[in-house]
């Protein structure tokens, strides 16, 4: 059963970390691969449950990096050696050496901006709204809530098996989390 056109998922409310962990570990056992916790405060075991992948972060900052310095080498060698060449002391016109420090520079400067751009846009921000906004609830989990989040687009998911599935896990509460669209 496909609901994920009306609904975003479903979230479950946890009184204490000890019963969110085990929550999270227990859905992962069964299949569940969509799933997100939200706390007031970190939880280094959450972390291992809920079993976070790599990122490409890294691998966006090194191609930031390395366009970086490869551009700043580009510049220099066209403006020293093609645009306007003047030969000094009989020194040759691709002169590298001379070109590292803005090539550092340059990988510097372009690998930051890679990383601030590509954060945001891995990270899918700007997101002005959020579907789990709209739960009256949700503003406990800066505070002293802790809560479990199924997405409905997870291929395990199915309405009343989930809502059965997250009330067995003794739940406080299991809440429809609808999409909306604007």
């Amino acid at each position: 059963m496909s609901v994920t056109g009306r609904l975003y998922g479903l979230l479950a409310e946890f009184d204490n970390p000890t019963d969110l962990v085990r929550a999270v570990r227990y859905a992962r056992e069964s299949g569940y691969r969509r799933l997100d916790a939200y706390t007031p405060y970190p939880i280094e075991e959450l972390t291992d449950a809920l079993q976070f992948h790599r990122t490409r972060m890294p691998l966006v900052i090194f191609i930031g990096g390395a366009i970086g310095c490869l551009g700043g080498y580009l510049l220099q060698y066209y403006c020293a050696a093609w645009d306007y060449p003047i030969n000094v002391g009989g020194r040759p016109l691709n002169r590298w050496p001379a070109f590292i420090p803005v090539m550092f520079e340059l990988t510097v400067l372009i690998a930051a901006l890679a990383a601030v751009f590509g954060l945001l846009g891995l990270c899918g921000l700007p997101r002005p709204h959020h579907p789990l906004f709209d739960v009256p609830d949700f503003e406990l989990a800066s505070r002293t809530r802790f809560f479990l989040c199924i997405q409905a687009d997870d291929p395990q998911f199915d309405l009343q098996q989930t809502v059965t599935f997250l009330r067995g896990l003794k739940a406080r509460s299991v809440v429809e989390v609808p999409l909306r669209r604007r």
